[in-house]
């Protein structure tokens, strides 16, 4: 009886991680939300130098205050057609947990919308679309006023094999 007790708090642990201060976005008229604590600065869109061979949704990298900062272009990564940036499109800089260590990286997105406090009650677990659609990344669903935000696992949004081919690629 004691294996299920602990396995209950463990799930009811899970659920409070949740909670918290999230920084909200949009992306394609949805919005989403990612943890203010992984969030470092939102800045806005500047020249992104190309690198080559890098997939698809890099957009490639940026030199923010002497550092250089990969940056992922989240319409494309998640495979929502590209649309040409304009004065409300911005890039949050991240801070992402890969195998070695952490990296800041930047992240496009349509337009930044506000930091809002999500309590536990207000999110739900990630509905069932099947077994082919992966939605590991999705670390809930947020009921807020009349809509729904789709809170984001920056972490898994990218797979770490693909965090350390950016990094290679961005540091060669």
């Amino acid at each position: 009886m004691k294996d299920v007790d602990e396995m209950m708090s463990q799930v009811g642990t899970s659920g409070a991680d949740r909670e918290g201060k999230y920084l909200t976005f949009s992306l394609a008229g949805e919005e989403y939300g990612i943890s203010i604590l992984k969030v470092k600065e939102i800045i806005g869109m500047m020249p992104i130098t190309y690198v080559p061979q890098a997939p698809g949704y890099v957009k490639g990298v940026v030199n923010l205050r002497g550092k250089v900062i990969p940056v992922i272009d989240l319409r494309l990564k998640f495979g929502i057609e590209p649309i040409d940036y304009t004065e409300r499109t911005c890039i949050i800089v991240v801070e992402i947990g890969s195998l070695s260590k952490m990296i800041a990286m930047g992240i496009v997105v349509d337009s930044v919308s506000e930091v809002m406090n999500i309590k536990n009650g207000d999110i739900e677990d990630t509905p069932s679309f099947g077994t082919k659609l992966k939605t590991e990344f999705i670390l809930g669903m947020a009921k807020t006023g009349a809509g729904v935000k789709i809170l984001l696992d920056i972490n898994l949004v990218l797979a770490d094999e693909e965090v350390s081919v950016i990094e290679e690629k961005a540091l060669a």
